[in-house]
């Protein structure tokens, strides 16, 4: 079967799936421009990883301590989370594709610089030089998938978005572990550093794939109607469901190990195993989760019931009545529940957004994931002090649970379109 033959078989079987959706756009355009927005998000996800896969690394060449290392990342999310609201505004002030190709020039650079550091002050500079990089892939992606990827298969876009950035996540641990094993850890941040600029070379090429449309301002616009979706609530019950689901991820990710070695007795391999099935099972609940995002116009729906059912499910395994075993495949299972909604948890923030103001609107709203990722660390690791390893799964729960109510508001807020002038 040959490559026409493949493309003409997806097509049938996508046509199909979607048989009563309107569909004008040829297959091969959507998939491309998913495919470079999905390489992109993938290459976040992988800067997010840039530093704290090294850990051990640092602690030993610069003699640092888990806090000192902790602040690292709250660097990073802090610098993100400000530049991704920033960035926002500048994606629809001046486009996409800009912001974009900057992005992987601040990640190349922030690649090359670790490589050279020789201690803890130049790792903070590594450390904010990625986060700024880092800050414009939300905005720049949603804006660009909104624009130029049909409305009937912007579902499935959206799944591939996100399961591209879990992907990006699975494929860092490899990289840095195979490189840093056979050469040095300098080595494999040199790597990375030109893996990023072959990534721009790729997007460039195909740089006509993403171009988007600048709305025209009017001339008697105001300042202030920059900053005019700010006064819509639903816009801050987006940003609160973001915040809190972010929250209970950072929990799985920077707890689960611990968890599961101090409540059963898991080896550190087993419990890693865990986290991993927990990420696979994670994107391929965003598979799934296209197709239902592409069949129903209820997407907080949708996404309350994903994220009530992982919460029980976590709240289930910080009892520890599963047994070690059985908390393993509940905890994975937990992944594929947020995984289904997540898609559409993205076409749910669509719907939110006025026309006009979509790189405004998901940097602001995905700076909440920025907040969560930098104050959960915080806020549970203070439990996993005092050894309450159930309840800090227990508290993850509540506040996937509150993400529900969040999410439930934000629909209540979108059954009419937000409007006006931009």
């Amino acid at each position: 079967m040959g490559v026409n033959d493949c493309y003409l078989l997806y097509d049938r079987l996508m046509t199909s799936l979607t048989r009563d959706l309107p569909i004008t756009v040829p297959l091969r355009q959507d998939a491309g421009i998913i495919g470079l927005v999905g390489l992109a998000h993938a290459s976040s996800h992988f800067a997010h990883l840039l530093l704290p896969l090294m850990f051990p690394v640092f602690m030993d060449e610069f003699g640092l301590s888990y806090s000192e290392l902790g602040l690292l990342m709250t660097c990073f999310f802090v610098v993100s989370g400000i530049g991704q609201a920033t960035a926002g505004f500048a994606v629809d002030r001046f486009g996409a594709r800009p912001l974009l190709f900057i992005s992987f020039v601040l990640l190349a650079g922030a690649s090359f610089a670790a490589s050279l550091v020789t201690g803890y002050w130049g790792l903070v500079g590594v450390a904010a030089l990625a986060g700024l990089g880092n800050s414009t892939f939300h905005p720049v992606d949603f804006t660009i998938l909104n624009q130029r990827v049909s409305s009937a298969r912007l579902g499935y876009a959206f799944s591939a978005h996100g399961l591209t950035g879990n992907l990006g996540w699975a494929v860092a641990p490899l990289f840095f572990a195979t490189l840093s094993s056979l050469y040095s850890w300098r080595t494999a941040y040199m790597a990375a550093g030109f893996l990023y600029v072959v990534i721009f070379f790729v997007l460039y090429i195909n740089r006509d794939k993403l171009s988007t449309k600048v709305h025209a301002r009017p001339t008697h616009a105001k300042a202030e109607h920059d900053l005019a979706f700010m006064k819509l609530p639903v816009i801050w019950w987006c940003f609160g469901f973001f915040l809190l689901s972010t929250m209970t991820l950072a929990v799985v990710q920077s707890f689960s190990v611990s968890i599961l070695k101090a409540m059963h007795g898991l080896s550190f391999e087993a419990a890693t195993l865990t986290l991993t099935a927990y990420m696979l099972c994670g994107a391929v609940g965003m598979f799934v989760g296209g197709f239902v995002a592409t069949r129903t116009t209820h997407s907080d729906r949708v996404v309350a019931v994903a994220m009530g059912f992982a919460a029980v499910l976590l709240a289930l395994c910080g009892t520890g009545i599963f047994g070690a075993t059985g908390t393993m495949v509940v905890l994975a299972g937990t992944g594929f529940a947020v995984g289904i909604g997540g898609p559409s948890r993205d076409m749910m923030i669509k719907r939110a957004t006025p026309v006009g103001a979509t790189g405004r609107v998901y940097g602001t709203v995905y700076s909440g994931l920025d907040v969560g990722f930098a104050i959960s660390p915080v806020l549970f690791g203070t439990f996993m002090d005092k050894g309450w390893y159930g309840a800090t799964l227990g508290g993850a729960a509540v506040v996937l649970l509150l993400s529900v109510v969040a999410a439930l508001g934000v629909g209540q807020r979108t059954a009419v379109k937000p409007t006006f002038s931009i």
